[in-house]
């Protein structure tokens, strides 16, 4: 998610107190509700290499471990907070069974500016949870922020993915109401271990979330329609693409294959 010389160059993301922000936010039931949604939709078997872009703390890659029986070849993490890479070693000696051949790799990286670092065909699966609508370019002669990179992030997906290979993802809806995820959260207080931690997590969230709603008004973030996030999938070559809703019905989820 790069910096663009334009009004509003501020980049919250790479900075390790948002990647913090973002890691309770698997307390939350409208987070739990899409965790559990998305990885119903994988597809994961072992001896699979995955992909988990804008991993965050890592809970999408926890659920490709744990799905597989820790039986995958590998999973890399991409994102570009560093911190999250101190957040996926913190993961990998938790999860179950137990990571003893190291088969989880952190990458930090932009996925902004594609994925140059991902060799072709080198993935049965690519997993992202809100976060590929974050790819912004921002084009200086015209002076707007455009859908390049987003479109660009989709082209490289397709490119990584081994024939067959399965691409599932979330993105925000049009216009999203953080509302209604924060009410949706209400009870999740009650649960928790460490309510006022919670509450404190689920404010910073809705900070963040209100400079995520003003950029993508200004098209620097990507909260697309349903049918226009697929038009772009079919154009990169993607095919079978379906989605639902889920995150208190404020995200699709998405599962589309490449073709074999």
């Amino acid at each position: 998610m790069t910096t663009a010389t334009s009004a509003s160059t501020i980049n919250y993301w790479p900075d390790n107190a948002c990647a913090r922000a973002f890691w309770g936010q698997q307390e939350l039931p409208p987070y739990r509700e899409l965790l559990a949604d998305t990885t119903a939709w994988m597809d994961v078997a072992a001896g699979q290499r995955w992909l988990d872009l804008g991993c965050g703390s890592g809970q999408l890659t926890r659920a490709l471990w744990e799905k597989s029986g820790g039986q995958v070849e590998e999973i890399v993490a991409l994102d570009c907070a560093a911190a999250n890479g101190r957040a996926l070693r913190r993961l990998a000696q938790s999860i179950q069974p137990p990571d003893l051949d190291e088969h989880l790799h952190f990458l930090h990286a932009d996925f902004s500016h594609g994925l140059a670092q991902c060799p072709d065909d080198s993935f049965a699966g690519v997993v992202s949870g809100l976060a590929i609508h974050y790819a912004e370019s921002y084009d200086p002669t015209r002076r707007c922020w455009t859908t390049a990179a987003y479109e660009r992030l989709l082209d490289d997906v397709y490119r990584v993915l081994q024939p067959g290979g399965q691409f599932v993802f979330s993105v925000c809806v049009p216009d999203p109401t953080w509302l209604r995820v924060a009410f949706s959260a209400i009870h999740g207080f009650f649960l928790s271990r460490n309510p006022f931690k919670y509450l404190k997590n689920a404010y910073r969230m809705m900070r963040y979330g209100g400079w995520l709603k003003q950029q993508a008004r200004l098209g620097r973030f990507h909260y697309l329609p349903a049918d226009r996030v697929a038009q772009l999938l079919r154009a990169a070559g993607f095919v079978a693409i379906e989605h639902r809703l889920s995150f208190a019905r404020q995200a699709y989820l998405v599962r589309c294959r490449k073709p074999a």
